[in-house]
């Protein structure tokens, strides 16, 4: 179903935007239109698709199918799946490169992460990994990729080449029980990581390039290095990253809790009541507000950082999980895995966020990606 559009933002003919939503159990991506707030279509994929990305350069959007060992292409401006692309055994995860040129995809069934040439389409390599890979994150100077390996718990870091081997292996760490999540900062210095089999985060000082004022004031910095352990809450499954990089919160899903970490110190700030099961968090633009998914609430919390407390919450439907907000922030997206549909929360309301509507997301949905963008207008003679 879709919902009137009393109060909300207008948008120029030719401005698009649609979110992305994994149908684990239906095998499909279900396309909801945000411009109009209704479903567009669904596509059918692979086998059980879960990770899904969005390339920032061309309008692509990418779905990982973990049954069928395999990537699906979907070009976003028609809509259409138009390619089909082969990795190693049961991938779960996909990190697109900022040049948009390269994705990652951690292979948690063989141990390896599959290199893939978007413009060509096709796996170009393959990089050997601890036990059960699962997240890859690239880092925005584009030099480096960090893996969580949840079996082995420990973090690979690697080299991104331009020329010759697409990856090499530069430095390993163990001690990271159930490694999964991974936040790198903005300008590339260091990833923290979640343990969530056990209460830490790890953080990672990234490599420095020698030719960097970093790597020239000290030598050192030129070499990875563990810096920390931090205690945060019982799983903490998720880690988001405010996007000026100031701070990180972990959700802590055991112990109905978020934690406050800043990343210049490495230190812990605080840890917070938030709600029954909390799965995952996203920041706003401008970093004032994370909102917070409750998996055993059936809500969403949104919490201000300025005033360090919860501000406002939401119903979704069952078990929401992976969230995401659209381009102009004006509707946070919940993807409700216990009742196969997404919430529509609208931000900006005389009441404060409410929800909107629920669309359909196909069955036990697993992720959410949003497009925004742009065509050409027609010339009309």
């Amino acid at each position: 179903m879709g919902c009137g559009h009393q109060g909300f933002p207008e948008y120029p003919a030719n401005y698009h935007e649609f979110a992305y939503v994994s149908g684990g159990g239906s095998n499909t991506v279900t396309v909801l239109d945000l411009v109009n707030v209704r479903p567009d279509r669904v596509l059918q994929v692979g086998r059980n698709p879960t990770g899904m990305a969005v390339n920032p350069v061309r309008n692509e959007v990418y779905a990982v199918n973990t049954g069928s060992n395999s990537v699906t292409v979907i070009d976003a401006t028609t809509n259409k799946v138009v390619g089909t692309i082969g990795v190693r055994q049961r991938p779960y995860f996909i990190a697109v490169s900022p040049d948009g040129k390269r994705a990652y995809v951690p292979n948690s069934g063989s141990n390896t992460v599959s290199v893939i040439d978007l413009d060509a389409r096709r796996q170009i390599a393959v990089a050997a990994t601890g036990e059960g890979p699962g997240v890859a994150r690239v880092s925005p100077d584009n030099r480096t990729l960090v893996v969580s390996n949840g079996q082995a718990g420990s973090v690979s870091v690697y080299s991104i080449n331009a020329s010759g081997a697409p990856l090499t292996l530069r430095d390993a760490f163990a001690g990271c029980p159930g490694a999964t999540d991974i936040a790198i900062l903005p300008d590339s210095t260091k990833a923290f990581v979640a343990c969530s089999g056990g209460h830490q985060v790890m953080v990672v000082w990234l490599a420095a390039a020698p030719d960097s004022w970093r790597g020239k004031q000290d030598p050192a910095l030129q070499h990875d290095q563990m810096l920390t352990l931090l205690d945060v809450g019982k799983t903490p499954t998720h880690v988001a990253m405010m996007p000026n990089g100031y701070e990180v919160f972990t959700t802590n899903f055991d112990s109905d809790s978020i934690t406050e970490i800043t990343t210049w110190t490495n230190e812990v700030l605080g840890t917070y009541v938030i709600g029954a099961k909390p799965s995952r968090g996203v920041f706003s633009r401008d970093s004032s507000i994370l909102a917070v998914t409750n998996f055993g609430a059936d809500s969403v919390t949104l919490y201000s950082i300025d005033d360090g407390r919860i501000v406002a919450s939401a119903h979704t439907g069952s078990r929401p999980d992976a969230l995401a907000f659209s381009a102009d922030e004006h509707l946070l997206l919940a993807v409700d895995a216990g009742s196969s549909d997404v919430a529509v929360i609208r931000m900006q309301s005389k009441d404060g966020p409410s929800l909107v509507t629920m669309l359909p997301a196909g069955d036990h949905p697993n992720d959410i990606v949003v497009k925004a963008f742009r065509t050409r207008p027609t010339l009309r003679h």
